[in-house]
């Protein structure tokens, strides 16, 4: 008996569903956008209108004041006198015999002594230098302050409105009346020369003035 070998057909493995595993996605690229850079937060500026400027008149200097002053000597006092012509006193004049008449009704000596040249403001007739009231006090008092620094004396004599304006700093209220100084000490405002002789009237009140200030340099 001879087998005939049927051909045995391969059977088909059953068909497994593959599953369809998504293809990853693809990440797009990210474009970074610059973004303006954060600004500090500055405060809001308050702008204010400026108010109208008030335009001042330019400042004029005040002229240089112009005056002639002698220091003298006279015992124990010294005496800034106010020269009425400018010039240094000649025996003759009025102004200077009624000088004398004083010292001797005060009980010094009638022949004062010069001490120095006179002091003539306004120093230089041109220039920039500053040569204004404030200027011409600083002088005055600096010249008198060394003159009594070698020469001390009892009382100052103020003779004339210079003398009492740029050495004491007062002024024609001042007449008659007894100051004291920083670096000048104990001063008398006295009436100036001409002026007693243009008013003789004032040679009263100074008279009564004089027997009390007197015991300064009688004492």
């Amino acid at each position: 008996v001879i087998e005939v070998e049927t051909p045995v057909e391969p059977v088909a493995a059953p068909a497994v569903a593959r599953e369809t595993v998504p293809a990853p996605a693809t990440e797009r690229p990210k474009i970074e956008v610059p973004r303006p850079a954060a600004r500090p937060r500055q405060a809001a500026a308050v702008v204010e209108e400026a108010a109208p400027v008030e335009e001042k008149p330019a400042r004029v200097a005040a002229p240089p004041p112009r005056f002639a002053l002698q220091l003298l000597r006279a015992g124990d006092c010294a005496l800034l006198v106010e020269l009425p012509t400018g010039e240094p006193f000649q025996s003759r004049d009025p102004a200077y015999i009624l000088l004398k008449d004083l010292l001797r009704a005060a009980g010094l000596p009638d022949s004062p002594q010069l001490l120095g040249e006179p002091v003539r403001w306004p120093l230089l007739v041109r220039g920039n230098l500053d040569q204004g009231p404030q200027a011409a006090l600083e002088f005055v008092q600096s010249f008198v302050a060394a003159r009594l620094e070698e020469q001390p004396s009892t009382c100052l004599w103020l003779v004339g409105l210079p003398a009492i304006r740029f050495a004491g700093e007062g002024d024609e209220h001042s007449y008659n009346r007894e100051l004291q100084i920083d670096g000048l000490g104990a001063c008398w405002a006295l009436p100036g020369l001409e002026l007693l002789m243009e008013e003789p009237a004032r040679k009263r009140e100074l008279w009564q003035a004089m027997q009390r200030v007197r015991q300064r340099w009688l004492a």
